[in-house]
């Protein structure tokens, strides 16, 4: 799969409790429909969640989180085979189910293994893509692990060490995912954007989540509902900063801004202009 141009990855939020409200798909005609549209607005990849990871987010039993998951998978395996899936998720066990009964294709886990300590191993066994992202903490109390030396260092020490551990089991498809929203203040998040081609330095694709969320409506004083502008704003900024993949609810939006980026950067190579 090429990361070239780049890719948008949809959110299929298979829960009663995400953040934004309007994400939410629990019956098999919504999600149905959202998987097409994904696909027809020209997403790669269905990210398919059983557990929300807002703050504060209700406790789900693993039962209940792949039951969630299965209704969607079989949708897509049944009407649409060929679709790229990924399963966010933090649990071992419902990522060996959905690989090995679903044939889901990556693994995206927003705690990087802290939060099952089987997940490494799994990942190794199932040779899938792995989406490692940074998180302090859990979903309930990661809003109380703000406090860095320097963010970004700290960051980048992070996914050097979960890369090691990972290559050390054998698994390379490593993708990295700084983790806008998760362990950050609104201001840290916005640190984080502007130096996210520091990260380039692990040669990893780079996954960019900013879709809605509160880094956008609490500095407008707006909704997440009514945060669909700003998340194109610093979808494009995450693009030229970098990004291999955009993660988002709206996916028509965001592959308009790939291909505008896209066509900017060709542009500039084209002239060879340089800024005065």
């Amino acid at each position: 799969m090429s990361l070239h141009p780049p890719l948008v990855m949809g959110i299929l939020n298979v829960t009663p409790d995400s953040f934004y409200t309007g994400s939410r798909k629990q019956t098999e005609t919504e999600i149905h429909s959202r998987i097409e549209t994904i696909l027809e607005e020209g997403g790669r990849i269905i990210d398919v969640g059983g557990y929300s990871s807002r703050p504060a987010a209700a406790e789900v039993s693993e039962e209940e989180e792949m039951k969630r998951l299965a209704l969607a998978l079989k949708i897509v395996n049944k009407h649409y085979p060929e679709a790229i899936v990924s399963i966010d998720t933090f649990r071992s066990g419902v990522a060996r189910r959905s690989v090995e009964v679903y044939g889901a294709a990556i693994i995206n886990d927003i705690s990087g293994g802290e939060l099952d300590a089987g997940m490494f191993r799994a990942i190794a066994a199932l040779k899938t893509p792995y989406i490692l992202m940074h998180m302090r903490g859990t979903p309930l109390t990661m809003q109380q692990f703000t406090t860095y030396d320097h963010l970004i260092v700290d960051i980048r020490k992070y996914f050097a060490d979960k890369i090691y551990e990972l290559e050390l089991l054998g698994v390379n498809d490593i993708i990295l995912d700084p983790g806008f929203g998760f362990s950050k203040t609104t201001e840290q998040n916005f640190e984080l954007m502007h130096s996210l081609d520091e990260f380039a330095l692990f040669e990893r694709p780079l996954v960019v989540g900013i879709s809605r969320k509160s880094m956008i409506y609490k500095t407008l004083d707006i909704t997440s509902e009514e945060s669909l502008n700003g998340t194109t704003v610093l979808n494009t900024l995450a693009l030229l900063k970098g990004a291999d993949i955009l993660r988002v609810h709206d996916v028509r939006e965001a592959v308009e801004a790939v291909r505008l980026v896209e066509q900017y950067t060709k542009s500039d190579s084209l002239c060879g202009c340089t800024p005065e």
